[in-house]
């Protein structure tokens, strides 16, 4: 068994794939439509081959996010999807600049050989940015 793909739910599917290829270096994929249900997605590929699945559906409401990870893990369900860059801080830098929400600055991760960073895309879903550093 191996990982797929994540699914993420946005308001708007045209502007997310375009921020998603913009500020994360995804490809659209695979798109389609569920006639009748109001149900759009397409396949948002990441260079390595990781795909986000981004559903917008008709009358869908944004969800209850928390202004950090760390509250938000006293819910149970999705959490966050993590992407590994070469550069942490420039890799941070840019999303934001780009309209991702800051949330928490890049900084050195508990496992000494990590360096993490949280932003929140334009719907609110958490991404966590990691960078693999000497230990």
């Amino acid at each position: 068994m191996r990982f797929h793909h994540v699914g993420v739910s946005v308001a708007d599917i045209d502007r997310s794939l375009e921020w998603y290829q913009k500020v994360l270096g995804f490809e659209r994929g695979y798109g389609f439509e569920e006639p009748g249900k109001g149900l759009r997605g397409v396949f948002a590929v990441g260079p390595d081959g990781l795909s986000v699945e981004l559903l917008e559906r008709e009358g869908s409401t944004p969800g209850n996010r928390e202004a950090s990870p760390f509250k938000a893990s006293e819910v149970h369900g999705y959490h966050h999807l993590c992407l590994e860059v070469e550069e942490l801080d420039s890799a941070y830098d840019e999303a934001v600049t780009a309209g991702a929400r800051a949330v928490w600055e890049p900084h050195q991760s508990p496992d000494p050989s990590l360096r993490v960073a949280y932003i929140a895309d334009l719907d609110g879903n958490f991404i966590e940015l990691l960078q693999r550093v000497a230990a």
